[in-house]
C-alpha cells in the first residue's frame, strides 16, 4: 500500500497550517476529560500523525480537558497494524478502568485508518459507549456505499469507492458508521480505486488539506459537545 515516498514526503507536511487564536472553554459536561487516539500511517515515526497535528491543535485549544495518546506500533511497511489494533483497545480498556467517564475520539491515517477499523469489533460495551467519534483519512478498508464515506469537503464524491484493501472484508460496521467520518480525497488511490491508484499526491494531501483539517476540527468538537 505504501511506497517509500511516503516515509520521505510525511515530515514535510507537518503543522504547515497555523491554528486560529481561539478563546479557551471547557468542554461539556459530557465530556470534561477526553483522549484523541492518533493513529499514523506508513513511515511515520512514533508520535502524532502529520494528518492530524493542524485540526488537534484546534481541538485541544477550544476544548479544555484533552489528551493526545499515540498509538504505538510499527507502521512499517510490512502492513501488519494488529499491535496498533491492540493498543488502540488497550488504551481505552485501561484508561476506563480509573477513569470511567472519559471520552475517546479515534483517529487513522492510512495504515493507521485500517489499523483503528479493525479496533471497532472488539470495542463494545462501555468502551463502544466511550468513543464518541472517529476521523479516518485515506483509509484502505473504505468500504462503497457507506453513509460515513465522505470527500475532504464532506461530500459524497467518494461514498461510493472502495478501498485497496477493502475486499479483503472487515470495513466498518454497521453499529459504527453514525459515529465514523471516513475521508477520502477524490483520486487517493489508497481509499478511491476507482479514480486513482496507491500513493499519489491525493494520498498525501490531508496534512496540508485545508479543508480536511477544518472537517475533522469541527467534526471532533461536535461529537465530544
Amino acid at each position: 500500500m505504501h511506497a517509500s515516498s511516503l516515509l520521505a514526503v510525511l515530515p514535510l507536511l507537518a503543522g504547515t497550517f497555523a491554528a486560529p487564536v481561539e478563546e479557551k472553554r471547557a468542554a461539556s459536561a459530557s465530556c470534561p476529560s477526553y483522549t484523541i487516539i492518533n493513529t499514523r500511517g506508513t513511515g511515520e515515526i512514533q508520535g502524532p500523525s502529520a494528518g492530524f497535528r493542524t485540526m488537534n491543535s484546534r481541538v485541544t485549544s477550544a476544548l479544555s480537558g484533552g489528551k493526545i495518546y499515540n498509538t504505538v506500533y510499527a507502521a512499517d511497511f510490512s502492513q501488519n497494524s494488529a499491535l496498533g489494533t491492540q493498543d488502540i483497545v488497550n488504551k481505552i480498556t485501561s484508561t476506563l478502568r480509573t477513569s470511567p467517564k472519559e471520552c475517546f475520539i479515534l483517529e487513522g491515517y492510512s495504515q493507521g485508518a485500517a489499523a483503528t477499523v479493525n479496533a471497532m469489533p472488539k470495542l463494545t460495551g462501555a468502551n463502544f459507549d466511550a468513543v464518541k467519534g472517529v476521523f479516518l483519512i485515506g483509509d484502505p478498508l473504505h468500504k462503497s456505499g457507506l453513509t460515513c464515506n465522505v470527500d475532504n469537503n464532506g461530500g459524497t464524491t467518494t461514498r461510493n469507492v472502495r478501498g485497496l484493501s477493502a475486499g479483503l472484508g472487515g470495513g466498518i460496521p454497521d453499529s459504527w458508521v453514525s459515529k465514523t467520518l471516513d475521508v477520502c480525497i477524490f483520486g487517493d488511490g489508497v481509499c478511491d480505486t476507482t479514480h486513482g491508484a496507491g500513493i499519489n499526491a491525493q494520498h498525501l494531501q490531508y496534512p496540508n488539506d485545508a479543508p480536511t483539517q477544518s472537517l475533522g476540527a469541527s467534526y471532533i468538537q461536535k461529537q465530544l459537545a
